[in-house]
């Protein structure tokens, strides 16, 4: 398969990100894929091509990547890759997600930097909010997010983040070996045989936590004054430290047999880090045999066992960090724990690492087949929920505002025996005044007729207001698709429901279209300005505000006729021998009991993001698109699929 990997950072860059794409990349191509890099640098050897980047400022060592997305979109045109890998979250990284989006490509996105962490070691926690939204945002673009620890995993779920796996890191066991074990280099840091040596490897930069570090040092030598301290590594605190601590040996940067000579030479490795997505440094270590000292989550928390193959102790307890750093200096080289930790390190292998990426590539790019619904999210290419039908509305195509994207992966979340389209699926009002057809208004066109082909899924479009003029062509029928104007539903518990759009029960779009006409620009523009808002929202770290809802909820006139057209369609079912009605168009989702009568609105995807769901037991069901992504992939993970499958949303309103 072919497969493109857009990342900010690469070989011969130092860092944990870089190594590891180093590793899945070479595997990849071990096992037959084809390749192609796209990174920062200067240089770009054969299957690789250089981007532009700036340095970030106050940190030379790290390159942020500049958007091309007009380049990456003609790249992508021309040699179309099966899927798209996005490791890093810069400009480039989201103009990358940006092209791959409109072009329908699968894109999985990496989270391998705490970056909302790191403001608070350079003194801007107040920004952490902001730096959260950006990612949330960021993320929720590509098909799913890959972390290499559960931690994050667990915690980026938490925050609202969805389709977010582990993706585990392996060590090179013979690079990183205790046999490296070089008493020359020992010699020039002026340690004999049986001196003790401390280590710590990685930037030399705030978010490493220089700061305990040092104290473990000094610490450390005041209970054995002829302890060796060793920093490998660079960054911008370096020159700093180097003056201010002569008695600390600042290696540099070293690599491949270098930085392995430089771990088996030393007895104990700090690390103190408490912004770690994973923290590669700490397998280097144990591969080693040395007595790593570190904080229980991330590497630490998945391989570390407290005094059996080495020291941790609570992420953030630093006056504890110290005592286990005193403790380690008791650990001799042939110690049962220095040993258990290389013993660990051996088991944890690159291979395993490299299958699990390759099977997540595949996964989104439909080279697996369907898995049935439910399977643990480890295991399925995404959850899927079996159910009997599906009614949505008010998608508006054609317009900037519709969330044409979030209806796409909800509908790659269900299987159901119907679908109904119930009006204001295209906006045929805004396509004439001038709006623009987007690809991702195509996805969802793609999307449904894929429904019908793969998964033989009947399809009814009932008209709406918007795309009056099927107005001339009803009733029509293409095989499975049937053109209609309105359309009885009969559940699986055989009560029937009434299908219409709704908009014949208001008087301003049946009576007065040229009336009708201007509100919809007038609520194009407050969508507008609530777009310009809630960027700004965003930016301060806000959750989305809707100010049509809140304009619908204050204005009397808007709240009376809301009720007033409930009423009528109500009514409409009762005249039609029905058990209940179900109807879109004003954008105002429900589900509630009036005397014998279910009215249900579907709402929009346009602010509510709203569907109703028929379960296979016949009951009727509103669902938001968020809730219900993160229901189901809850679901997923905590039933087996050999125990069969109920409802996601238990807690949820059903119908009486």
């Amino acid at each position: 398969m072919r497969f493109d990997i857009v990342t900010d950072t690469f070989a011969p860059d130092v860092n944990g990100v870089a190594m590891t794409l180093g590793r899945l990349t070479d595997g990849l191509k071990a096992r037959g894929h084809r390749l192609h890099i796209i990174h920062t640098g200067e240089v770009a050897k054969p299957g690789e091509t250089c981007s532009p980047s700036v340095p970030l400022p106050g940190y030379r060592e790290v390159r942020v990547g500049l958007p091309e997305p007009f380049k990456l979109r003609a790249r992508w045109k021309k040699k179309r890759p099966d899927a798209i890998y996005v490791a890093t979250e810069s400009p480039l990284g989201k103009s990358a997600l940006k092209a791959a989006n409109a072009l329908g490509i699968p894109v999985a996105s990496g989270f391998h930097t705490n970056f909302h962490q790191y403001m608070e070691q350079y003194r801007m926690g107040g920004l952490q909010p902001v730096a959260m939204a950006y990612l949330k945002r960021f993320h929720q673009r590509a098909d799913c997010t890959l972390t290499p620890s559960q931690e994050v995993v667990d915690r980026l779920l938490a925050e609202g983040f969805t389709n977010v796996h582990l993706l585990g890191r392996g060590v090179d066991t013979d690079l990183y070996s205790p046999e490296k074990r070089c008493s020359q280099l020992r010699a020039t840091w002026g340690a004999t045989e049986t001196s003790p040596v401390a280590v710590m490897v990685g930037r030399v930069a705030a978010e490493k936590n220089f700061d305990l570090a040092i104290r473990a040092f000094e610490k450390m030598r005041a209970a054995m004054p002829e302890l060796c301290c060793i920093v490998v590594g660079d960054g911008p605190l370096r020159e700093k430290l180097t003056e201010k601590y002569p008695w600390i040996h600042f290696s540099g940067v070293q690599l491949g047999e270098d930085l392995a000579k430089h771990y088996a030479s030393a007895d104990i490795l700090l690390f103190p880090s408490e912004t770690e997505t994973f923290g590669n440094v700490l397998l280097e270590g144990m591969a080693c045999g040395l007595v790593t000292v570190s904080y229980d989550y991330a590497a630490a928390g998945l391989h570390v066992q407290a005094g059996e193959n080495g020291l941790k102790t609570a992420k953030g307890d630093a006056d504890s960090f110290l005592e286990h750093a005193v403790a380690a200096l008791d650990f001799q080289p042939l110690h049962p724990l220095r040993q258990a930790a290389r013993d660990k390190a051996l088991t944890l292998g690159w291979d395993s690492v490299i299958d699990a990426f390759e099977m997540r590539l595949k996964s989104i790019a439909g080279a697996l087949p369907d898995q049935p619904p439910l399977l643990p999210v480890k295991l399925a290419k995404r959850p899927k929920y079996a159910c009997k039908s599906v009614f949505i509305s008010d998608v508006h195509l054609g317009t900037p505002d519709s969330k044409a994207n979030e209806v796409v992966d909800f509908l790659k979340h269900i299987r159901c025996d119907k679908l109904v389209l119930n009006g204001d699926i295209i906006d045929g009002w805004a396509l004439r005044r001038g709006g623009k057809w987007s690809a991702r208004h195509s996805r969802f066109i793609r999307k449904v007729l894929k429904m019908m082909e793969r998964d033989d899924t009947e399809v009814i479009y009932l008209r709406g207001n918007h795309d009056d003029i099927l107005e001339r062509f009803l009733p029509l029928a293409f095989g499975r698709l049937k053109f209609t104007k309105e359309h009885i539903h009969t559940t699986q518990a055989g009560k029937r429901y009434l299908v219409v759009h709704g908009d014949g029960f208001d008087s301003v779009s049946t009576n007065h279209r040229w009336l009708a006409s201007l509100g919809a620009v007038g609520y194009d523009f407050l969508l507008k300005v609530n777009r310009l808002y809630n960027h700004y929202r965003a930016w301060r770290g806000k959750e989305y505000f809707s100010l049509s809802k809140r304009v619908k909820a204050k204005v009397k006139s808007a709240v009376s006729f809301v009720d007033r057209y409930e009423e009528l369609l109500q009514d409409l079912a009762r005249h039609k021998n029905c058990d209940g009605i179900i109807c879109g168009h004003i954008h105002t989702p429900e589900d509630k009991q009036v005397g014998e009568i279910h009215y249900l609105n579907s709402g929009d995807w346009v602010e509510s993001l709203t569907a109703i769901i028929e379960h296979h037991d016949g009951r009727m069901q509103l669902v938001q698109y968020e809730e219900f992504i993160k229901s189901l992939l809850e679901m997923a993970v905590v039933q087996p699929r050999e125990k069969g499958i109920s409802s996601p949303f238990l807690a949820a309103k059903d119908t009486p």
